[in-house]
């Protein structure tokens, strides 16, 4: 026995040596054979850091003592089960055992160095432990597949304590149904999002094999012992961060340990550390608010490219974005896009929020954001970063896809609108308002409810309060507060920066300029005056240029010159200056800036829209082409913004629905004859007119390009498929195998590029065009354009897999469904041509083509395919078939037009050789259901014709007393009506003012319109020498014979200017006639048009 004790004494002594020895090390991590190499058995639990297990590898980490919770170690998932201080040794024999911190929990025993250490130096997975066994005194195994562990507790009692627990724990582990099998989920929680390999770890002397799954990343000494469940430690990563630190090496920051890693190579490197930074995003998420955010089916879908399932969203902006996407609107400024995480972000997403984006939805949202995207400008999920850039700075910081609201740029108004929108909680037109340019800081002048915001608090508005209050800080580009003092321009904002200019010229800049031919100058803006100088140190510039000189901005296009990005200013003077930069964000600002220096308040709305060019013009209306007057215009696509003279805000004209567009030659005016209006637009100088009249005609539609790019009507339709189906619906329903017989080709093809060229000035007649020519140009139309009525190949797919439904309820459906995606105009295109089509096959008997027959000439053409699939003629049969239901059509509706259609055909034929008549519908006094007529009109029937038809097919007598009219209803307030009434030409003009004759008459030029009456000196003067609004005039027919009027047809116009001024002018005309017509567009005007004899 004491040859046994000196024995042991020896052992210990020995492994105390070993101990220091392995002190002495600097490496902080370390791998050693033995599983315990300590010999200290003291008791007590700060125990040295130089013990080592076999196999595992010692991360020396600690926590700080208020982080410490020993009930709470900082790598559990599941709540602690049981923790507590254990003798552990490894299963060799060997009777050294080392004091640990074992915790215990629904997934994974571990132990630790000590209390107070955040990573583990060992896990076993509860789903791997087979059983657990008391073994002598004090001591218990657990006892895996592979593996026995044997811990020693202080006493039995405590043992006794942990095996239960252990047991306890697999069993409950078992009735939940987990799998006892190691397996890949076992050791690693969830397979969701994982990835795993073997990495170089720094301090390791072997790779060591690494599991990133779901939200943690878990270290183990190689793959089996993974497939074991038996490993290291485990790093949650909801406090971590990952970034390359070198070529193939990457680094794990914990707010405890940094983690060095290294890979094999530099791809396999950023595998890692896009898998981590993926990993951090899912331990910092929640599924709670997408979820309830998605319960809107359109916020499953990306608001700008349409990527499934977005997790992101632009809290202020109110769209549901995809990751992609997100970056893009990150890079915009918190100013622009507050970009949030559905996942991640869950403390911003109040329940209020939340309905915000749940009651608007990204297709609502986009009823306003992208209301006008072309189809050439949309993105999708595998669009490139620079189109997603290209996009949602276009739609997001331009604005250029939006719906403007009708009071866009008269901000007294739109603030004025936001306040009474907050009030009715109406938060679509709210969100139109403020970003259209309302101030959300608005005063509404009632202490009280000082803003838009404290509205929404006191009528309780929780959901416009939500909107308000994130975008209080938003910039926005439309019009900015009036009430600032302005004196001449609307926001004169100093601005400085370098940009690159070529010497002015007095000729418009047509060829190409590189970037030699510029010089770079540092330019300012201020005060109204632009100044560029050689350098920023400069005291004196090279030149300046006056705001209140230019004549016209223009923006060029992409790439016109060596720099990327040009703009040229045209002076009065007829200077032109052009400018450069690569930088877009910089030059956008200029141009920005420089607009809202060159136009009115009133205007200024136009600045910040996504204009080619803007500037000052000359104008004429109606039928007057004399005194014209300056006005404010800006061209961008196929609108055309429009500030006439006396106006608040900016006019939209959309140049695709022109009734004509007329450019005569050079220096002539451009006519547009907008909703039976007639406006001239003449420029004040030759440069930049060219440029104007150009941008007109691009924005007017051309026939090269899509749908949404040609001339329109009204209803959207394109031009061209307007008048050929028209054309055959009036000549060429009755005419057999229509559509299936082949035109001239050569007519064809002439027709075709007429119409293209400029399909309004093309009026299509019965002599000079054939029937079948007509048919084959607007079918080879219709296979020929761009992207095609359904939007493109990939969205013509879902039309032709509809066919497969067997049930006709179904098809219909989703007929329907498909139907109401498509864009506003290829969705009027094809309700047309079906209509179209619908009428064709009613006359079936005659021209020998029904539903079947149509369909396999149209299939092909309308879906621009090669005719080898019979699912596009399926298609077109059953929108053929079903027209009414898909379409939502009344069916009374049909049968009327079919009665119209037949009465026109009958018409022609039985008196073939008279002059083409119109079939107009009549109601009499009131328009009620069943009681139209429908009379034949013709160019030479008067108003006495038709109101003599109507009552005599009403047996109606008129009695003398009777006034009876008839007037055209215009449901669509698509002409301005009586306003276009205007009358102007020569009078003797004579002046008295109070009781004093000024002068004798004279001849002058009058001009009444709608809203004034104007006294020229000649037509060719530019401002009036007298002025004043119409319905403050008295008129009176008669002139006071003492001023000896030069003829006896005279009137006396009298305007009481205020209560002390009274002016008297009298106005002579040369014949009787001439004063009722004078009389009469006086009356018209003042009266608006209500000239019906009162009753006594």
């Amino acid at each position: 026995m004491p040859a046994l004790k000196v024995g042991l004494q020896k052992l210990v002594d020995q492994l105390r040596a070993l101990q220091k020895c392995f002190m002495s090390m600097e490496e902080p991590v370390n791998m050693n054979n033995s599983e315990d190499a300590d010999s200290d058995l003291s008791t007590h639990r700060n125990r040295s850091r130089s013990s080592f297990d076999e196999g595992s590898l010692y991360i020396s980490c600690t926590r700080p003592h208020s982080l410490v919770d020993p009930g709470k170690p900082y790598s559990s998932h599941s709540p602690v089960i049981k923790t507590g201080w254990l003798d552990k040794t490894p299963p060799k024999g060997t009777l050294i055992f080392q004091k640990r911190w074992v915790t215990l929990d629904a997934e994974f025993l571990r132990y630790y160095q000590n209390e107070k250490e955040v990573f583990s130096k060992r896990f076993i997975a509860v789903s791997t432990i087979a059983d657990v066994l008391s073994v002598g005194e004090q001591k218990f195994e657990v006892v895996t597949k592979n593996r026995t562990f044997l811990f020693r507790a202080e006493n039995s009692a405590v043992r006794g304590e942990w095996v239960a627990v252990l047991k306890e724990t697999i069993q409950q582990l078992c009735s939940n149904g987990k799998t006892r099998s190691p397996s890949l989920s076992d050791a690693g929680g969830d397979s969701r999002g994982e990835k795993q390999g073997y990495l170089e770890m720094n301090g390791s002397r072997s790779k060591l094999f690494i599991v990133v799954s779901a939200d943690r990343v878990f270290l183990y000494l190689n793959s089996e012992d993974r497939s074991q469940g038996i490993g290291i430690t485990s790093i949650d990563m909801n406090m971590g961060s990952v970034k390359s630190t070198d070529p193939r090496a990457f680094s794990l920051n914990t707010c405890y340990k940094p983690f060095s890693f290294v890979a094999e190579t530099t791809q396999q490197r950023d595998e890692w550390v896009e898998a981590m930074q993926a990993c951090i995003g899912r331990s910092l998420s929640s599924d709670t608010v997408v979820w309830s955010v998605w319960v809107e089916e359109s916020n499953r879908r990306c608001a700008d490219c349409g990527a499934e399932d977005p997790d992101w969203a632009s809290v202020n902006l109110c769209v549901v974005i995809c990751k992609c996407c997100a970056g893009v609107h990150r890079s915009l400024g918190q100013s622009v896009s507050k970009v949030r995480s559905l996942r991640m972000d869950e403390k911003v997403w109040t329940d209020s929020l939340v309905q915000v984006f749940v009651q608007l939805g990204n297709d609502r949202s986009n009823l306003f954001w992208a209301s006008n995207v072309p189809p050439s400008e949309t993105i999708r999920p595998s669009s490139n970063n620079e189109e997603r850039q290209n996009f949602i700075k276009t739609k997001y910081c331009q604005r250029k896809y939006r719906q403007y609201h009708r009071l866009f740029g008269c901000q007294e108004d739109l603030n004025k609108a936001l306040c009474k929108s907050v009030q009715t909680g109406d938060l679509l037109e709210t969100m139109s308002l403020v970003f259209c340019g309302a101030d959300v800081n608005c005063s509404t002048g009632d202490p009280d409810v000082p803003n838009p915001l404290c509205i929404a608090q006191n009528y309780g508005r929780k959901l416009l309060e939500e909107f308000l209050f994130h975008n209080l800080n938003t910039e926005f580009p439309g019009v900015q507060d009036v009430e600032r003092v302005i004196p001449q321009v609307a926001v004169p904002i100093p601005h400085a920066g370098i940009l690159f200019k070529i010497g002015s010229t007095t000729r418009a800049v047509t060829e190409r300029k590189g970037k030699g031919d510029f010089s770079q100058r540092w330019c300012t803006l201020d005060k109204g005056v632009f100044k560029y100088f050689d350098g920023e140190k400069r005291a004196h510039p090279c030149g300046e240029i006056k705001m209140s000189d230019v004549q016209c901005l223009v923006v060029n296009p992409l790439g016109k010159h060596g720099y990327l990005h040009t703009f040229e200013l045209y002076q009065i003077s007829g200077r032109i200056h052009l400018f450069g930069a690569d930088t877009p964000d910089s030059v956008q600002q200029w141009i920005e800036t420089i607009a809202k220096a060159i136009v009115p308040p009133e205007a200024e709305g136009m600045a910040s829209w996504s204009f080619e060019r803007v500037g000052r013009l000359r104008y004429t209306e109606g039928p007057n082409p004399h005194c014209p007057r300056a006005c404010w215009v800006a061209a961008g696509g196929s609108t055309l913004l429009v500030l006439l003279h006396g106006t608040d805000r900016p006019e939209s004209i959309d140049l695709r629905k022109l009734q004509e567009l007329c450019v005569q030659p050079e220096p002539g005016p451009v006519v547009l004859v907008d909703r039976g209006r007639t406006l001239r637009l003449e420029g004040d100088r030759r440069a930049d007119f060219p440029g104007w009249a150009n941008s007109l005609q691009q924005g007017a539609g051309r026939g090269d390009g899509p749908l949404d790019q040609q001339q329109l009507t009204g209803t959207d339709v394109p031009v061209i498929v307007d008048r050929c189906l028209g054309f055959i619906t009036q000549y060429g329903l009755k005419s057999e195998g229509i559509y299936r017989k082949a035109g001239v080709q050569s007519k064809v093809t002439a027709l075709l590029s007429s119409l293209c060229l400029d399909a309004r000035r093309v009026q299509l007649t019965e002599g000079e065009h054939k029937v079948d020519d007509v048919a084959n140009t607007v079918k080879r139309f219709l296979r020929s354009v761009r992207e095609g009525v359904f939007d493109g190949e990939q969205a013509s797919l879902p039309w032709l897999r509809t066919v497969a439904l067997s049930e006709t309820s179904r098809r219909i459906s989703q007929y329907q469904t498909l139907l109401a995606s498509l864009p506003p105009v290829h969705q009027a295109t094809l309700g047309a041509v079906i209509n179209h089509l619908y009428c064709v096959q009613c006359f079936a008997e005659e021209n020998k083509m029904d539903a079947h027959s149509l369909s396999i000439v149209f299939g092909p053409t309308l879906f621009q395919a090669d005719g080898t699939d019979k699912s596009a003629g399926q298609v077109v049969e059953d929108l053929v078939q079903h027209y009414q239901a898909i379409f939502d059509v009344d069916a009374e509706h049909v049968k009327r037009q079919i009665e119209m259609i037949s009465h026109i055909i009958t018409a022609k034929e039985d008196r073939p050789d008279e002059e083409t008549r119109t079939i107009c519908g009549i109601y009499l006094e009131v328009k009620e259901e069943g009681s139209e007529l429908l009379v034949q009109v013709s160019q030479k029937t008067t108003a006495t014709d038709v109101v003599s038809e109507v009552l005599r097919r009403r047996n109606i007598s008129s009695q003398p007393e009777d006034y009876w009219s008839c007037f055209l209803v215009n449901d669509k307030d698509d002409m301005d009506g009586w306003v276009n009434v205007t009358r102007n030409g020569h009078v003797q003009f004579c002046e008295e003012k109070g009781q004093r004759a000024k002068g004798s008459f004279s001849k002058r030029y009058c001009v009444v319109t709608a809203t004034s009456l104007e006294i020229y000196k000649t037509p060719k003067s530019n401002h009036p020498e007298k002025d004043c609004h119409l319905q403050a005039l008295k008129v009176y027919c008669g002139i006071r014979k003492k001023l000896q009027p030069p003829s006896s047809w005279g009137m006396t116009v009298v305007w009481t200017q205020d209560q002390h001024e009274m002016h008297r002018w009298y106005l002579c005309c040369e014949s009787d006639q001439e004063l009722t017509d004078w009389l009469a567009t006086f009356f018209f005007l003042q009266h608006h048009g209500d000239l019906w004899p009162g009753t006594s």
